[in-house]
């Protein structure tokens, strides 16, 4: 078989499957797109690289690898946020040949796609390239960039006043908007009650942001908290680097939780929050073969 050239995101289809059996077949998204990151040894200036919706390119490449591997039925088609190997998936060992052939795959599912997408216009003959292509409106529906886009264009209360809303969704109770400059950042404060017995103080912060937070963040808001708050959490609608991933979970210190805006997407979801759940049909393509 005459080698092809593969899109930039086949890079990730071995790695995400390697990542997957070491973790027992199964990961989070984050988790998995974290490990495959630290497996090839990606740079932090490559992963600050974004796409037009602000996600990290290769973040995004990374998720599209992942839905290659569904439609080819070496992963399975979860809403749950977890990635998780077929049996066929498990017993994979790709290679050129297979590679290949899932690019093969690629050029049928895009043929379909434009058809469906441009009515009318000649598909066959429009050749889309990779940054195209690899637009997450195409594996996960517009509907999530265009939440995130409202998201970053609200003003900074505005911001505040959401957060502490999805705060109170989550179980949180007092949970009150502080807003005042010069407070180390911090810009709120709520209880969580675990149980009748236990509870914890938890103070947020709130990044309206379109770039990457870095460890500094992370220990400049663990200074502030300190003595005040039992937990913190860092919410922003950009994304976080390895190094503050690392610093928020650093041991002997007070434990930060971090929620980037792909998280924070998924929550909204979760909640149904300025999200109305639709119906919506596909066209299967497949089933009129038959009557050709």
């Amino acid at each position: 078989m005459r080698k092809q050239r593969l899109p930039q995101h086949f890079r990730y289809i071995i790695p995400v499957i390697d990542v997957l059996k070491e973790l027992g077949g199964s990961g989070r998204a984050g988790e998995v797109v974290d490990l495959v990151v630290e497996k090839l040894g990606i740079p932090e200036d490559e992963l600050n690289v974004t796409i037009s919706s602000g996600q990290s390119r290769i973040k995004n490449q990374i998720q599209w690898a992942r839905f290659m591997l569904v439609k080819a039925g070496l992963l399975e088609s979860s809403e749950r946020g977890v990635w998780s190997l077929t049996e066929k998936g498990m017993r994979a060992q790709l290679n050129n040949d297979d590679l290949a052939k899932l690019n093969n795959l690629r050029k049928r599912l895009q043929k379909e796609y434009l058809k469906q997408k441009q009515v009318g216009e000649k598909d066959e003959e429009k050749e889309v390239s990779d940054d195209e292509i690899l637009d997450e409106d195409v594996v996960q529906g517009n509907y999530q960039t265009a939440l995130l886009n409202v998201l970053k264009e609200l003003p900074p209360a505005g911001f505040e006043r959401i957060c502490q809303r999805l705060l109170r969704e989550s179980g949180f109770e007092q949970v009150s908007v502080i807003g005042r400059t010069g407070d180390g950042g911090i810009d709120g404060v709520g209880i969580l009650q675990v149980n009748p017995f236990v509870s914890f103080k938890v103070i947020f912060q709130c990044k309206r942001f379109k770039g990457t937070l870095g460890a500094p963040i992370v220990r400049d808001f663990r200074g502030a908290m300190m003595g005040r708050a039992d937990k913190g959490i860092i919410m922003t609608t950009g994304s976080f680097t390895t190094d503050a991933k690392r610093e928020a979970r650093r041991d002997g210190v007070t434990p930060i939780e971090l929620v980037d805006g792909e998280k924070l997407v998924q929550m909204f979801e979760m909640y149904e929050l300025g999200l109305k759940p639709v119906r919506t049909f596909e066209l299967d393509c497949k089933f009129f073969e038959e009557f050709k």
